[in-house]
């Protein structure tokens, strides 16, 4: 019997929470921002193919020394080796308190990027201000800050990044200053021809001073001789192959742009005063009481400016194919997702799988925090009880020093508690999201283990990663992915569990809906990558271009790389 659920595959792309009433006073706004300026350790994220069903059984356990354990162990916190978003974005017109509302609307967007955080608003005199430092949005900024970030509109970043770049030059947003302007850059996602750009621009003469593929954009824009302003932008990301989402600010301008096959999520919202909002998820609009309208088109350029809002320019694109690991791990429970709610969505995948791949046992738990609207979903639609067995610690910073394998398997334990009064003597059905080298699950079950449960039985809510993502997301190469050289037998194995079963590829698709399934990348399932962007060039409508005229300058009060 299928399983059945109220969600619904064509959940309308106008979903919008409950308007506010009126905006956040200045007051209530000061409120919520901390007065901390210290700049310590940051913490490690606080998110969180087979088309067979894929479940399997055991009676015992083996050991983790299993012959065909990934290749890689090097993690230095091994509870941190799941999929990592790379970045989030937001940006704000309109709005006198702008840097403070990005401020907070970064504060919902932290579980995407805890590496860097920044902030780039335009003063009265036309002054690109910028301040960006390493660490959580809440160690970058304090109140003092926040005042020298005064202006109308602003946009703002935070980061993730693989181990060795999260250096302050970094950090975005980017800020550049051209002979005829100023602008500032916040990017979500990866370029895939990053490298070949790059490398033509230096041989005419480009210096770059970061690692990061979004300065690739900025000469791009600096060799554009497209009018106005919106148009070096368009003209630049004809140029880009691969995912991005992007904010830009100019001396009197936001722009906002999506590539063609809209792999990351970028939406646009408004309050009640007028101030219109980009952010990556809704979560951000809800928190500044911004009502959410749609999402910025595959392919689209959204300008804002005193005039309004236009949409200049849909770059021709394909069928789009947007990222399903946005559903199962990235954003937050709480936020609507290339139109459809992400706590819905986890519900029923943990409702598939308790229906495909049930088994007799007496809890249900989830390892959280991203595993948990799933479990409920299992729990539910299973009959069994959920309940809380592990307990997360959000207080553990990541590791940043070199600890020997003895004290690194300590990792799991600093951040997940058993709670062996709910685990003692009994069959635990433990639901995760994904398992990616397969390290972490191994010590989870072992855990549980220790914690007195009768046997663990692993349910994953998604198909088995088999592929590495070149679109936005840090995850390890396809050779250090468990399920890239293991059966789910071997898997089983290899984590010590007593069963083993992920969410079927069909399954999934199936429940997104036929039409609908179209619309999503499965790269890391599937090993199937999208077509590279068409190479057409983009319609740019009928009438004669003047340029902009832009003359602002910048101030870099901290951080950050200017160009």
């Amino acid at each position: 019997m299928a399983a059945t659920s109220s969600f619904s595959p064509s959940l309308s792309l106008n979903a919008k929470p409950n308007k506010p009433s009126k905006p956040l006073p200045l007051r209530s706004l000061r409120s919520l921002i901390k007065p901390t300026t210290s700049l310590s350790p940051h913490p490690a994220s606080l998110s969180s193919s087979s088309p067979s069903l894929l479940s399997h059984r055991v009676s015992s356990s083996r050991n983790a020394n299993h012959p065909l354990a990934p290749l890689s162990d090097n993690n230095d916190d091994d509870y941190d080796e799941k999929p990592r978003e790379e970045c989030g974005v937001v940006g704000i017109y309109g709005d006198s308190e702008a840097s403070r509302l990005c401020y907070l609307a970064l504060h919902a967007l932290q579980h995407r990027g805890q590496e860097g955080a920044g902030i780039v608003t335009v003063s009265k005199d036309k002054v690109l201000q910028t301040i960006t430092g390493v660490g959580l949005v809440s160690e970058v900024f304090n109140e003092s800050k926040l005042d020298q970030l005064p202006g109308d509109i602003a946009i703002g970043h935070v980061r993730y990044s693989t181990a060795g770049s999260s250096m302050l030059k970094n950090v975005q947003p980017f800020v550049a200053g051209y002979r005829f302007g100023s602008v500032g850059v916040a990017h979500n996602g990866n370029l895939v021809n990053y490298t070949k750009l790059r490398a033509e621009l230096e041989e005419n003469g480009s210096i770059f001073n970061t690692s990061s593929d979004t300065e690739v954009v900025l000469h791009l824009i600096a060799i554009s001789k497209a009018r106005p302003f919106f148009m070096r932008i368009v003209d630049a990301c004809e140029k880009l192959q691969g995912a991005y989402s992007m904010v830009f600010v100019t001396e009197d301008k936001l722009v906002a742009v999506r590539d063609p096959h809209g792999f990351r999520p970028l939406v646009m919202g408004r309050r009640s005063n007028g101030a219109v909002v980009f952010a990556s998820e809704t979560c951000a609009l809800d928190l500044i009481e911004a009502t959410y309208e749609r999402e910025v088109y595959p392919g689209e350029v959204l300008v804002v400016d005193k005039d309004g809002v236009k949409s200049q320019c849909l770059m021709p694109h394909p069928e789009p194919k947007q990222c399903i690991f946005e559903h199962i791990y990235f954003s937050l429970p709480n936020s609507i997702v290339f139109g459809r709610s992400v706590y819905e969505s986890r519900h029923v995948f943990g409702e598939i799988l308790a229906t495909e791949s049930p088994v007799d046992c007496d809890v249900v738990i989830a390892v959280p925090d991203s595993g948990v609207v799933a479990a409920l979903g299992y729990a539910a639609k299973s009959g069994v009880a959920f309940q809380q067995g592990l307990i997360r610690s959000h207080y553990v910073g990541r590791t940043f020093i070199e600890p020997s394998q003895k004290i690194r398997d300590f990792g799991v334990k600093l951040k997940l508690s058993p709670v062996r009064g709910v685990l003692e003597g009994k069959r635990v059905v433990v639901v995760d999201d994904s398992i990616v080298r397969g390290t972490t699950s191994s010590k989870i079950v072992r855990l549980l283990r220790e914690a007195g449960a009768k046997e663990v039985h692993m349910r994953i809510a998604s198909p088995p990663i088999i592929a590495s993502c070149y679109y936005g997301v840090d995850t390890p190469s396809s050779e250090e992915l468990i399920s890239n050289r293991m059966s789910v037998d071997e898997v089983r194995d290899y984590i010590g569990s007593d069963s083993l079963a992920f969410l079927s590829f069909e399954t999934l698709k199936k429940h997104l809906g036929e039409e609908d399934s179209k619309t999503f990348c499965y790269a890391c399932f599937t090993g199937n990558y999208p077509v590279k962007p068409t190479e057409d060039k983009v319609k740019r409508g009928g009438g004669d271009f003047i340029d902009d005229g832009l003359v602002g300058g910048i101030n870099n009060i901290e951080g950050g790389w200017v160009r």
